[in-house]
């Protein structure tokens, strides 16, 4: 895992979470779903890392962000933020420098009750407060 400290948004609409689809640049383009976030910067908080994220991977802007918790990322430690996104359609950016970004989806959040906390399990490796 890596040491770099992450960041990643849970934005959720009509029940279902947005979920962006990356290839690897490198291991064979082995492709995975994640939530919308990326690294931290030097000098920059946990919130100021998911809200530029967000914009610059699915280009929408973050109205609020609530931290969640943070959890373990193949990629690096990740603080996950239940963040509420102003109108538009999400549109994939350019993502320069890490995996290649090669779709979006709105994922049906599972139809199970909370457990403790109010957490739903979205796979793979997330925590998600269900908000709606």
């Amino acid at each position: 895992m890596s040491g770099r400290k992450r960041a990643a948004a849970i934005i959720v609409r009509d029940g279902r979470v947005l979920m962006v689809h990356e290839r690897s640049r490198r291991d064979g383009g082995r492709e995975w779903w994640t939530l919308p976030g990326g690294g931290i910067d030097p000098g920059e908080t946990p919130e100021d890392a998911v809200r530029r994220e967000v914009l610059e991977e699915v280009g929408l802007v973050v109205k609020e962000a609530r931290y969640l918790q943070d959890v373990p990322y193949p990629s690096g430690m990740t603080s996950v933020f239940a963040c509420t996104v102003g109108d538009g359609e999400p549109e994939l950016g350019p993502h320069l420098g890490g995996p290649e970004p090669i779709g979006l989806a709105w994922v049906p959040l599972p139809d199970v009750e909370p457990g403790a906390g109010g957490l739903v399990p979205i796979p793979p490796m997330i925590i998600a407060m269900r908000l709606e």
